[in-house]
């Protein structure tokens, strides 16, 4: 099994304003997948809080994706592309543009998300939006390539249909 993390960055999700439902959307896109969601947090829209937790379990708890969700939209607050690029070795854009183009034939907003994808160490970071919905779909975009690129930035045997 990959480990997970799930982040949602989420400034009225912190104050309490407003139920994080993302992260359940997350974890049923995950469902049936070689995938154990291990920690979840949520954090406001604050860069060193954002970086502080992705470089904690990249590097000291060794999870082997982290999926954030929320603020890679305009609005002045939403800084988790930033956030995210200061702490990744390598950034792969192809997941990122797949995951808008697959949005993109369900919504011409999905040309306004800003997330990115990339590798600290042993460990791939994706961002993805903070609705459920754009969550789930731009996950479900990338979930044929995960495996493989899990095993291949993990080191960890896979091949099609399970995990070694």
């Amino acid at each position: 099994m990959f480990r997970v993390g799930i982040l949602t960055i989420s400034d009225k999700g912190y104050r309490g304003e407003r139920e994080d439902t993302t992260h359940l959307a997350i974890r049923e896109a995950l469902r049936g997948g070689p995938y154990e969601v291990v920690l979840y947090e949520l954090v406001p829209d604050e860069p060193p809080m954002i970086k502080k937790v992705l470089r904690l379990w990249a590097d000291r708890e060794g999870l082997d994706l982290i999926l954030t969700n929320g603020g890679t939209g305009l609005a002045p607050r939403d800084r988790t592309p930033e956030a995210t690029k200061e702490v990744l070795e390598r950034e792969v854009p192809g997941l990122a543009e797949l995951m808008r183009l697959k949005g993109l034939e369900k919504t011409p907003m999905a040309a306004l998300s800003r997330g990115v994808a990339g590798v600290r160490g042993r460990t791939l970071i994706l961002n993805l939006p903070g609705s459920p919905k754009g969550a789930r779909e731009s996950l479900e975009a990338v979930l044929p390539a995960l495996p493989h690129a899990l095993s291949l930035v993990t080191g960890k045997a896979w091949r099609e249909g399970h995990h070694e």
